[in-house]
């Protein structure tokens, strides 16, 4: 069983209970996806927010039909749509972390229309004001979009890591797959020297041999002689091919290999073989992940297969142990053919899926809320932001997919 995933479900697990530990569960969504209870709210005729005094009243939308996101403000009296040239509005949002964005509305077709982009998330404190027959009105109300709360302690029991988003050098890679083999010289196949009966086998297949050490012998058909042959490389028996009694020639008695001495050998297709270059950094991964090791690229061979047109890239893996790597095995590679500095990035890892954006979470205080980016370059560890993140804003790093179940547990909706 995958004990990452084990692993992970653990987390999540206790991640969830420790944040069912801080209070109540969230309440029920309505079929709109709002939080019933102290979240519900009037909608208007245009499925906005209403918001009312006395006679007067204003509908909040979020407009973003084939436009970037914008207010449409509808003011009503007695529930009728009134001129909106008749009602001078203003609305302050006040975002986590301490930024206040202000909107000045001009009247446009029937409702008043927000001078600047609402941009995401849509998750801020509302100040509205308007002035109509000489009266103000005001109103405050929260309108929360991918957010949650609870405290550090809880999050790092969980696993969940934060850092500061900044620079960041980003490789390019060139994803190869192939096999590792043993080297030319990791391989033996032992002979007789001389044409001759052999007397004498010590060892069996899979039995460990010392270079030097006598592994058989042979009396010669021309001499009479008895002559010992020595294991020439240190290894494994692979095969034994031949029995006391047998005559010898020129096939192997043994073939001896030494798993110390591999390497991985990839097939690069024509597009990315003329990026390749012998020193170039590569990371190699046995198929699950579980092994892997940063090397360098040995050679590329400078001739291709003529049926696919691919070049070999070898490299050679350390292996010590003669058990981390097996010939044999299949194997991914990752070169480095060429990096990127980023002014601004966060780890790959970090990166959600949240409504129909790639997000992060960040972190202010003990508060976490949702991150829409506009993504460049991407490597297995970091990913260039080209908008969407402030450098230095901290956020998850670790685990962030347990802030996104919490979140979407809460029903955390899109105001509009």
């Amino acid at each position: 069983m995958n004990t990452n995933l084990i692993k992970r479900s653990l987390m999540a697990f206790a991640f969830a209970a420790l944040l069912g530990a801080c209070g109540e569960p969230p309440a029920p969504a309505d079929e709109h996806g709002e939080e019933a209870g102290a979240e519900e709210f009037e909608r208007g005729p245009h499925r906005g927010r209403m918001l009312r005094d006395g006679d007067f009243a204003v509908e909040i939308t979020i407009f973003e039909d084939g436009v970037e996101p914008q207010f449409r403000v509808f003011p009503y009296l007695n529930d009728k749509l009134i001129a909106p040239g008749e009602v001078n509005l203003s609305m302050q949002l006040g975002r986590l972390g301490g930024r206040t964005d202000t909107f000045a509305f001009a009247p446009a077709a029937d409702y008043l229309l927000g001078n600047g982009v609402v941009h995401e998330p849509h998750s801020f404190d509302v100040d509205v004001s308007a002035s109509y027959a000489g009266a103000t009105h005001k109103w405050t109300y929260a309108s929360y979009e991918g957010r949650t709360t609870f405290e550090g302690e809880q999050a790092d029991a969980a696993g969940v890591k934060v850092e500061a988003a900044g620079p960041a050098e980003i490789a390019e890679t060139i994803a190869m797959s192939g096999r590792v083999e043993l080297q030319p010289q990791g391989r033996a196949e032992v002979r007789a020297w001389y044409p001759g009966r052999i007397v004498t086998m010590t060892k069996s297949i899979g039995e460990r041999v010392r270079k030097g050490e006598t592994i058989a012998s042979v009396t010669s058909a021309e001499s009479l002689q008895t002559y010992a042959i020595p294991a020439p490389i240190s290894g494994v028996i692979m095969e034994r091919n031949s029995n006391v009694g047998d005559v010898a020639g020129e096939a192997a008695i043994y073939v001896i290999a030494d798993a110390t001495k591999l390497h991985a050998e990839f097939f690069v297709y024509p597009r990315d073989a003329e990026r390749l270059r012998a020193g170039q950094a590569i990371t190699v991964r046995n198929l699950s992940g579980a092994t892997s090791a940063k090397l360098t690229i040995e050679t590329v061979l400078p001739t291709a297969d003529m049926l696919t047109q691919t070049v070999i890239a070898h490299v050679e893996l350390p292996n010590a142990d003669g058990a981390t790597w097996r010939p044999g095995q299949a194997v991914e590679g990752e070169a480095v053919v060429g990096a990127h500095t980023a002014p601004l990035a966060v780890r790959t890892q970090a990166l959600q899926r949240f409504r129909d954006f790639t997000v992060v979470f960040a972190r202010i205080e003990n508060t976490y809320e949702v991150r829409m980016l506009e993504l460049g370059r991407r490597s297995p560890e970091w990913t260039e932001v080209l908008g969407g993140l402030e450098p230095g804003e901290v956020y998850v790093s670790e685990n962030a997919y347990l802030i996104r179940a919490d979140i979407e547990k809460s029903g955390a909706s899109h105001d509009h």
